[in-house]
């Protein structure tokens, strides 16, 4: 896969995640206030944010997998940027638990469980919004060490991974809640 290719993928699907991001963010401000017309679309967003953010965890642990490689002995300055990662990739995974546990809860539930996904779903569009994306140090090492073979090799992008997280994309913007589709652009 040539590197403008892979680049247009990964930019894709980080867009993909920003709007699903907002879409939730839109509903979550507006509020299912027990309907259950929510529920279709919040099921949606937890099936495609755990997709997307188990992904992207596996990127950034192979990133940081072979920065070290590549690194050999890191100076204090890298140790403590790839400490940092590392606990921002154990939070998410935290968060990203909770989040699927309460999907999980509304599969089994319905509306009576609404109300814990969208507190899991605050928190962790909170965490996501303050504490994840690119970081200067991890993304400058990664920029300085890796050729555009280990960029693929990091990325891990198949073909059918991008279909499936293109269905969960679509799934979710054919289950927008009334009131939330002008708000979200849906």
């Amino acid at each position: 896969m040539s590197d403008t290719i892979l680049r247009e993928q990964v930019a894709g699907e980080r867009r993909r995640l920003k709007a699903v991001r907002n879409a939730l963010s839109v509903a979550l401000e507006k509020g299912a206030q027990g309907s259950p017309g929510f529920v279709p679309f919040y099921l949606a967003e937890g099936d495609y944010i755990e997709a997307a953010m188990n992904r992207l965890h596996a990127q950034d642990v192979r990133m940081g997998e072979m920065i070290r490689a590549k690194l050999g002995t890191p100076d204090a300055g890298q140790e403590e940027a790839l400490r940092e990662i590392d606990g921002r990739l154990a939070a998410n995974q935290r968060h990203l638990r909770e989040l699927v546990a309460a999907r999980d809860a509304l599969r089994k539930e319905g509306a009576a469980a609404l109300g814990r996904f969208e507190r899991a779903a605050r928190d962790y569009t909170a965490f996501i919004t303050a504490n994840m994306g690119h970081h200067g140090p991890v993304t400058e090492l990664a920029q300085r060490l890796f050729s555009s073979d280990d960029w693929a090799r990091m990325a891990g992008v198949t073909e059918a991974e991008m279909q499936r997280e293109r269905e969960l994309h679509e799934r979710v913007f054919a289950a927008l809640p009334a009131g939330v589709q002008a708000a979200a652009g849906g």
